[in-house]
């Protein structure tokens, strides 16, 4: 099943594309040698434009994202359904895994599934062969070949999937039941017949580490997630913009898949891509309320390497889609720009920002003088500061995730890790472009079980969970 070449990421940049960045490096080269001070200028305005701009945004994707679409009914008949989980070295989670896919509560003869393992992966082949399986959920043996990637394996599962519709999880995912027959409720009230991805929220779950490290990391990340999938993605969906989805609980309709010809098998982050390949050849993207829990990673060699991918990835995803920027039409190259670019410039600004004001006011305090920072500087970076402790906020109520005025005052350390990952992905881009960083998983102490939906006091459902 091949992807439509022209937009496949294994192409690199047109020559379009290295034309243009290879003259913007040459006219700040020349300013910076001609009119240092004037090109200074003109950058530090830039930069401060872009903040404004990003708050500006994460404002209004709060608000936007008070309104979310009405349950639908059940449909006459279940639709068929494939679940894929595409998994490597993953034999120690493989018995919660099954578990969990087990529960899911859809009609067994209206389901299929597939894990997806590689054929050199004899431990959790071994594992997925003895694990208690339902009857409906397969072991499906990938060929060898390249890449080695968690998108290739979705495409081979793909070509044998026989649902109508098709979602995906990850080894250490725990959906929600009825998350499966909620996506196909909203798929069969589909009147436009072009709904092709609804979106499920990722939830983190409690963290499990002890370390100071390990839970700041683990908070900051489950953080990160509410405001992505409680504030973010459900504002794109009901301004009908096109959005990167997540790497897992995406719930596809076949047809819309086999259309675009299904994951870019060399895009380390094939799920951000996705979106905009769907939207391109006019399918629409939604969002959907039951839950997929997750955990977080809560040491730095692996929340390193996991986000390094992801923004090489969203560097990958970048260059594919603006060879042709504006054939993806004003909302979609509006929708591009501010999530997958503004996650790049903002992963790339983050350390030098906070550093740089940290700086000048640290001289100045010991000089015994007033900061020199100019109001206006302060100002734009207090904004973009203050707009995303706010979506944050809102996406861990919604979500349930605890987030205090230590947990804000942290969050710029954070933040400012993503520049370190901005310059590995940037070398990594280079060096190693589709190699897949995995990530670790381990079994969790507990599972969630889900209760009853309650409603906050924006009158959204949220889902509560308890151990």
């Amino acid at each position: 099943m091949a992807r439509r070449r022209h937009w496949a990421s294994q192409r690199g940049l047109s020559l379009g594309q290295w034309l243009f960045w290879a003259g913007l490096a040459a006219l700040i080269a020349w300013g910076v040698v001609l009119e240092p001070r004037r090109t200074g200028l003109v950058l530090i305005v830039g930069v401060q434009l872009g903040f404004i701009a990003m708050g500006g945004w994460r404002i209004l994707l709060t608000v936007a994202s008070r309104r979310r679409p009405p349950a639908a009914p059940p449909p006459p008949v279940w639709p068929r359904y494939t679940v894929l989980a595409a998994l490597h070295d993953e034999a120690v989670v493989i018995p919660q895994l099954v578990r969990r896919l087990a529960a899911i509560d859809y009609p067994p003869d209206r389901l299929q599934g597939l894990l997806l393992l590689e054929a050199h992966d004899a431990s959790t082949i071994t594992a997925a062969l003895n694990a208690d399986r339902p009857d409906w959920l397969e072991v499906v043996i990938v060929s060898d070949g390249a890449p080695r990637t968690k998108p290739r394996a979705l495409n081979y599962g793909l070509a044998r999937a026989t649902g109508d519709l098709v979602t995906i999880y990850d080894a250490e995912d725990q959906p929600h039941p009825q998350q499966l027959r909620e996506a196909a409720a909203r798929f069969a009230a589909d009147r436009s017949g072009r709904l092709g991805c609804l979106q499920a929220p990722l939830r983190i779950r409690p963290p499990q580490g002890t370390r100071f490290s390990e839970r700041f990391l683990a908070r900051q990340f489950a953080v990160e997630y509410a405001a992505l999938f409680e504030v973010t993605l459900p504002a794109m969906a009901q301004l009908g913009l096109p959005f990167p989805l997540g790497g897992t609980s995406n719930h596809f309709r076949a047809e819309a898949l086999r259309e675009v010809g299904g994951w870019d098998a060399w895009n380390v982050t094939e799920d951000a891509d996705l979106g905009f390949s769907l939207w391109r050849a006019g399918w629409k993207l939604h969002i959907i309320g039951r839950p997929t829990w997750e955990a977080a990673p809560e040491r730095l060699y692996d929340w390193l390497p996991q986000r390094t991918r992801w923004l090489k990835g969203f560097m990958q995803t970048w260059g594919v889609h603006t060879r042709d920027l504006w054939s993806l039409g004003l909302r979609g190259a509006l929708a591009l720009s501010l999530s997958i670019g503004g996650a790049l410039t903002a992963a790339a600004s983050h350390a030098a920002a906070i550093t740089g004001v940290a700086a000048v006011v640290l001289v100045a305090l010991v000089a015994g003088l007033p900061p020199q920072t100019s109001f206006m500087a302060l100002g734009v970076l207090a904004f973009g500061v203050i707009s995303a402790w706010i979506n944050g906020l809102i996406g861990a109520r919604r979500a349930g995730v605890p987030y205090g005025p230590v947990d804000m005052l942290l969050a710029p350390g954070a933040w400012a890790l993503l520049s370190l990952a901005f310059l590995h992905a940037a070398h990594r881009l280079v060096t190693e472009p589709f190699t897949w960083d995995k990530t670790a998983h381990r079994p969790d102490t507990v599972d969630l079980t889900p209760v009853e939906p309650a409603s906050n006091d924006n009158g959204l459902r949220i889902e509560s969970v308890s151990l």
